[in-house]
């Protein structure tokens, strides 16, 4: 019974290291693809596009608000979605019309 723990202990080692050299080598690329960026931006600054979502009468009202630098401008965007109709389709465009603003 010895050599199935052992042969099972091995499988697990194998596998913790295996998945720990793949963690280092994605945090290396991530870590030097965004320090390359070419805007100079990087994930802790202004984030290109932020929503919030109010509880309202009858729905769900969603505010998008984006930051433009060049001309150091704040835009806001206000939606409302209604009860009868389904938030994650409507959240789903509304992102998708933001995005390509």
């Amino acid at each position: 019974m010895k050599w199935f723990k052992r042969m099972v202990c091995n499988w697990v080692r194998e596998d913790w290291n295996q998945t720990s050299r793949d963690n280092q080598v994605a945090e290396k690329y991530a870590i030097s693809s965004i320090s390359k960026g070419s805007s100079g931006r990087t994930v802790d600054a202004d984030p290109t596009l932020q929503f919030k979502i109010y509880e309202a009468i009858g729905g769900k009202v969603v505010e998008f608000s984006r930051y433009d630098r060049r001309t150091d401008r704040h835009d806001h965007c206000i939606y409302v979605i209604s009860k009868g109709e389904d938030f994650g389709e409507k959240i789903a465009k509304i992102a998708t019309l933001e995005a390509l603003k």
